[in-house]
């Protein structure tokens, strides 16, 4: 044969035909043959394959079980000719409780576990049969209600679907990934998806919102609560897309708190294994120990440790929801094969319209199927009944003619099965009490067919019977919800401040810029010990679940958490560790509290104004700028503001002079220079002639400290008018031997 010859039968394609095809036909493949469940069974072929060879192999519920090996052999060797490792997965997911709502298989030994889902023993290991509810899947099988196929090579046939009495779809729900389509759809709860189911049926025209009416949402295998509201999950229902978020269940058991149910498919060690990330990263102080003690009793049993009983138990449990896996979102994509053969989404009507639809169907083959029987048994009983009837002429024909069934089909007006029947009988069974078992099961055979008749000519007879069917095996395999519905408050991660035990706490601040914390509001600051060459600076009175914000000599602030400090036990650490403020720099000030607190923020310039702490705190390590500092002036010690509508601002001079005016004058700002409080000549403030010594804020019922030197004068408001004046004034001057004034302080 020539070149030429033989390039005569190849066919040529151009590439762009031949890739578009190949892809097309690969994609089909994957989409209708391995990742979409079919709305009849809710089975995948490679789940539908492993059930039916199950079965072949006679592993029912009441059998003896059998290696797993040889189940995925026989699967792959007749059906299913893939990796038997996939095979073998796809077997171990339908026989994991946590996997599947209802599973499909009974396994003995290493199924996995929650925490790992892949921790499966080998085949070769473990043991499997059918479970119980696989009975909804195969029972009429052999009554002719499904089409069937042949297999892979030709040499078998398989079902093309499984005859399911219940909407499988939607009981075990199924995920999947096909090319450009994907499906997730939960699993629900048997008793609700047959209420609805039935509802429908009886109610052809009921809406999504109606069989939401029964099925209240998802309801899967490893429990946990649905805090999806309502509304959303009715848009789900009614789109066939959406999502679903599960939150895990949790008691408290002798001040401890104890998680009982996760979200579907999370692993407890993952779980403990983010709270303790947050532990070590010091963003969760407020948890002492974490402890799995799950067993065989107590699948989950994920204990937390608070690490005080003052510990608020719901705030915390808000933020692990947020930061956890404790609560998930899964998708809802109800994409699914039809009875059409068509994958598409459906809404919850179309789906459960469907699935009554393929199940109707089903009755009626099976019971068409039963009343071909019975019309074929009765028919050989009319002839068996001839046969007795003439029983000594039947004999003498057999023993006389050559060839005796068509002269039996001829003289007793027999069908060739007929006939075919009666020369098959035996001679025990030509008694004389073989007519009366005849006539018996004519008669009952004959009450069967006629039920059968009118069940398959009236609709609604026939509706009934499906009705019924459904609430019996309801009955059987039915179980109360797992996963609850509960109206939650939405989670939120909240900052480590609220984390934290509110315990009082003493914040000191050194010279050289040193901080540390002491417990408690009862202790002195000027009496700890400081590093030689440092003394004590500044101190400020708060919670350790609050912010301390720091003011260094260029007016710029630093936040750091209270309960993040150094113990006052040893001499601190220095602020430079913790920020990068600009050269030089040193710290001038602290304060702490509520972040509506007011503090009273000035230079020695004069100017200043009040501030609000929350609107000080900064999120950097260099802080950030909010006191302006004129040319020569210095930042003065912040002071608390307790009232700003009776407090009196007092500001006193190098010169001794005291001015006092209400604090209602000064304005309220985030940042600036501020106003103008008391009068400071630009000049002599340059030279250090003249500048503003001190500066406080005296409630209505507390009092100003003069301190200079050794003495100290302390005035209540009464005492002050003298010293009133107009804001930007020089003020009154203080009585002799105070004018060498080294601070003032409210107390």
């Amino acid at each position: 044969m020539t070149t030429d010859s033989k390039l005569e039968n190849i066919e040529t394609l151009p590439l762009r035909t031949y890739t578009e095809k190949a892809y097309l036909d690969y994609s089909m493949y994957v989409i209708l043959d391995r990742a979409l469940p079919h709305i009849g069974d809710g089975l995948k072929p490679v789940q539908r394959r492993i059930v039916y060879a199950m079965s072949e192999l006679g592993l029912s519920a009441r059998a003896k079980f059998k290696k797993s090996a040889r189940t995925v052999g026989d699967v792959l060797g007749k059906f299913h000719p893939h990796g038997d490792s996939a095979c073998y997965e796809a077997m171990v997911h339908m026989a994991q409780g946590f996997s599947f709502r209802y599973p499909l298989i009974d396994g003995q030994g290493n199924w996995g576990s929650p925490d790992d889902a892949k921790s499966f023993a080998a085949m070769r290991y473990t043991e499997a049969r059918l479970a119980p509810f696989a009975d909804a899947l195969l029972s009429e099988l052999g009554e002719g209600t499904v089409d069937w196929a042949p297999n892979f090579d030709g040499t078998l046939r398989e079902p093309t679907l499984l005859p399911a009495r219940l909407p499988a779809i939607l009981l075990n729900g199924a995920t999947g990934i096909a090319v450009g389509m994907a499906t997730d759809i939960p699993p629900h709860n048997l008793r609700e998806v047959s209420s609805a189911a039935i509802h429908l049926l009886e109610n052809p025209k009921a809406t999504v919102a109606d069989l939401c009416s029964h099925i209240a949402g998802p309801d899967y295998p490893t429990g946990g609560e649905i805090i999806t509201p309502r509304q959303d999950l009715l848009r789900c229902y009614e789109t066939g897309n959406g999502s679903v978020r599960i939150r895990a269940r949790y008691e408290q058991e002798n001040g401890d708190i104890v998680i009982t149910e996760l979200p579907y498919q999370v692993s407890g060690a993952r779980v403990l294994e983010q709270i303790a990330g947050q532990m070590a990263a010091k963003k969760l102080p407020m948890v002492a120990d974490l402890r799995d003690e799950s067993d065989h009793e107590n699948p989950t049993r994920l204990l937390i440790v608070p690490r005080s009983s003052r510990i608020e138990v719901e705030p915390l449990m808000l933020h692990l929801f947020a930061t956890t896996d404790l609560e998930k979102s899964y998708r809802i994509n109800l994409n699914m094969i039809g009875l059409d053969g068509r994958p598409a989404v459906k809404n919850l009507r179309t789906l459960l319209g469907e699935w009554l639809e393929f199940r109707v169907n089903t009755v009626t083959r099976r019971l068409q199927f039963r009343l071909d029987k019975v019309r074929d048994r009765l028919h050989i009983l009319d002839g068996l009944l001839v046969a007795y009837l003439n029983i000594d002429e039947v004999i003498a024909i057999i023993r006389s003619e050559d060839e005796p069934k068509p002269v039996l089909m001829q003289r007793f007006s027999l069908s060739d099965r007929q006939a075919e029947a009666i020369l098959d009988l035996k001679l025990r069974h030509l008694a004389r009490l073989e007519e009366t078992r005849i006539r018996a099961e004519q008669k009952k055979l004959s009450e069967e067919r006629e039920k059968l008749e009118k069940l398959l000519a009236s609709p609604k007879r026939l509706r009934t019977l499906v009705r019924k069917e459904i609430e019996a095996d309801t009955e059987t395999f039915a179980d109360e919800r797992r996963s609850l519905m509960v109206a939650r408050s939405a989670a939120q991660a909240l900052d480590e401040t609220e984390l934290v035990p509110s315990e009082p706490v003493t914040i000191v601040l050194s010279e050289k810029g040193w901080i540390r914390s002491a417990k408690g509001h009862e202790i002195d600051p000027s009496s700890l010990s400081y590093k030689a060459g440092d003394a004590f600076k500044a101190a400020a009175f708060g919670r350790s679940n609050q912010q301390v914000v720091f003011l260094d000599s260029t007016g710029r602030a630093y936040t750091l958490a209270a309960h993040g400090l150094p113990s006052a036990r040893g001499q601190g650490e220095p602020l430079t560790g913790r920020f990068s403020p600009p050269d030089n720099a040193t710290f001038v000030g602290v304060m702490t509290g509520d972040p509506d607190r007011l503090y009273l923020l000035a230079t020695d310039a004069g100017y200043g104004f009040i501030a609000r702490l929350g609107d000080l705190v900064a999120r950097t390590r260099s802080g950030k700028t909010v006191l302006s500092v004129p040319k020569g002036a210095r930042v003065l010690a912040p002071a608390p503001v307790i009232n700003p509508e009776t407090d009196l601002i007092a500001a006193v001079n190098a010169q001794g002079q005291l001015l006092v005016l209400p604090a209602s004058e000064i304005p309220r700002l985030n940042r600036g220079k501020g106003i103008k409080i008391q009068g400071i000549s630009a000049a002599k403030l340059a030279s250090r002639e003249e500048f503003m010594v001190g500066i406080a804020s005296v409630p209505s019922d507390g009092s100003l400290v003069i301190q200079a030197g050794k003495r100290h004068l302390r005035l209540k408001p009464a005492d002050l008018d003298p010293y009133r004046g107009d804001r930007g004034r020089k003020g009154n001057k203080l009585p002799r031997g105070l004018q060498r004034v080294d601070g003032i302080y409210a107390e």
